[in-house]
């Protein structure tokens, strides 16, 4: 398959997940305007950071008035998994140039990682062009559903639970890769410890549950191995 084939293919690959990004990007917009941010600011946190989990936090500890070095430092502490990914991803992209690399790393998600490496696993691709064709469309979509959710703001009805798509765009991703005791149980074991871990402060929450995660997969590996 061409370049542009890979690429293709992981523009359709991505587009189911994207049916979860729209309310977690509208539910971003919305919680910036409603938190005092003022559209520049909210688009530019969105372009920046460009990381859902991370925005809604920097976001609500913004509208309480918290220092820009503790929001700063929060996002960072939040988004700590993505060297989990880029380590496990790097591999994938050796021998292509420092700024392609960057490219890649700017829009590394939860969602393009998983999708990637799936895809990865024992079949010849153009790993850039893949990669770039699942990311690129949930960038742009993801900006687009922000600026939307900035200007409704306020006026989404409570009775429309945008929030409900959020768990779900990490459970279709999470599904497809449950494919033995290992993974099974780090999936458990990190999301109940997630759960536990819920105002933990700092938000490390996820990242304790991401660890935990990852130790209970990786002890059960062993001793099955």
């Amino acid at each position: 398959m061409t370049r542009r084939g890979d690429f293709l293919e992981g523009a359709r690959t991505v587009v189911p997940v994207l049916v979860g990004v729209v309310p977690f990007g509208l539910v971003a917009g919305a919680a910036a305007v409603n938190a005092g941010l003022s559209p520049a600011q909210a688009v530019g946190l969105s372009v920046i950071v460009f990381a859902g989990a991370a925005q809604l936090a920097a976001i609500e500890l913004l509208g309480g008035g918290s220092p820009l070095p503790i929001v700063v430092a929060i996002i960072l502490v939040i988004n700590l998994r993505m060297t989990m990914y880029s380590a496990s991803i790097a591999p994938h992209f050796e021998g292509v140039t420092a700024r392609v690399r960057s490219l890649v790393a700017y829009v590394l998600t939860d969602q393009t990682y998983a999708l990637s490496v799936t895809r990865f696993r024992g079949s010849a691709v153009s790993e850039v062009a893949f990669f770039l064709g699942a990311a690129l469309p949930l960038w742009v979509v993801w900006q687009v559903c922000t600026v939307v959710g900035l200007v409704l703001g306020a006026n989404v009805p409570d009775w429309l639970p945008l929030e409900f798509g959020v768990p779900l765009t990490f459970l279709a991703l999470l599904v497809p890769n449950l494919e033995d005791a290992a993974t099974g149980t780090a999936a458990i074991v990190g999301g109940v410890v997630a759960t536990l871990a819920v105002g933990v402060p700092f938000e490390l929450g996820l990242l304790v549950g991401a660890m935990s995660g990852l130790v209970a997969g990786f002890t059960v590996e062993e001793v099955g191995a």
